[in-house]
């Protein structure tokens, strides 16, 4: 179920409007705008719509993409998957909903080639990102690689690489700082 259908919607209307102007930095802020509130409610829905816009904006940042075969044809479905999605959050239709989000993954298994290859490969690395982002925010890293259907130990692998202090959230503060802290504390 889709908790957050009015920022929901304003995601993908944005994400049509972005994908159509190939506009792939965009489409990357508006995944991760996505990342709060899928740590706070971990929706199904909200969590395959940030993996989506995420892989979207690698998508179509990859011009060589645009012309291998069958890139056309993903490329309409996606559109057209997007627009039957927004239309159906707004008529609160949440089944079609999903059935449209679904569409978008298995358009991937439609296509051929060196294109699929490269596409699937970037919504698994988008499902490690996103599941990255979503453990930074607090949620256990177990419950993190199941919501997303990936292992912990791809999960662990990627987290593993960066340092808790590059989370705006885990940065301490200086020795100075924290003496200066104690010392008003004491007063």
């Amino acid at each position: 179920m889709v908790v957050e259908v009015r920022n929901v919607l304003r995601i993908l209307r944005e994400t049509a409007d972005a994908l159509e102007a190939k506009d792939g930095d965009k489409l990357r802020k508006l995944s991760n705008q996505t990342i709060h509130s899928v740590s706070l409610v971990q929706d199904p829905g909200n969590i395959a719509v940030a993996v989506i816009v995420y892989s979207l904006s690698k998508i179509i940042e990859r011009e060589k993409y645009h012309k291998l075969e069958g890139w056309d044809e993903f490329y309409k479905t996606i559109l057209s998957a997007l627009e039957k999605a927004i239309e159906n959050l707004e008529n609160k239709n949440e089944i079609a909903f999903k059935e449209d989000i679904k569409k978008i993954r298995e358009a991937i298994s439609k296509i051929s080639g060196e294109l699929k290859k490269y596409i699937e490969d970037i919504f698994r690395k988008a499902k490690i990102n996103k599941a990255s982002k979503i453990y930074e925010h607090g949620i256990s890293m177990e419950q993190t690689a199941r919501i997303l259907g990936i292992t912990l130990w791809e999960l662990a692998n990627y987290s593993g690489q960066k340092e808790l202090s590059d989370v705006s959230e885990n940065k301490t503060l200086r020795a100075k700082d924290r003496i200066k802290i104690a010392e008003e504390i004491f007063r």
